[in-house]
């Protein structure tokens, strides 16, 4: 049986999508950016990081402009269950 060569992915990074994530992600990002000799393997992932990051922090940014807190509110937070 002959064996299959691994495919390359596009994103080698995967999404962002908590802050666990986002903390995780910026610790690797240092730890690669550390290294002087990086491959084009590791360069791309770094690159693919970097590229999640700001797509997590521009969701964050947007996210945070929608917020009610953000905005004067006096009356009562509604639930789901209140329709």
């Amino acid at each position: 049986m002959a064996k299959r060569g691994r495919t390359k992915a596009k994103n080698p990074a995967r999404p962002i999508r908590t802050k666990r994530d986002h903390e995780a992600a910026a610790a690797v990002v240092k730890t690669m950016s550390d290294q002087t000799d990086r491959d084009s393997a590791a360069e791309r992932r770094l690159q693919s990081l970097l590229h999640e990051l700001d797509r997590f922090d521009e969701s964050e940014d947007y996210e945070s402009a929608d917020r009610p807190e953000d905005q004067e509110y006096p009356g009562p937070r509604r639930r789901w269950s209140d329709e």
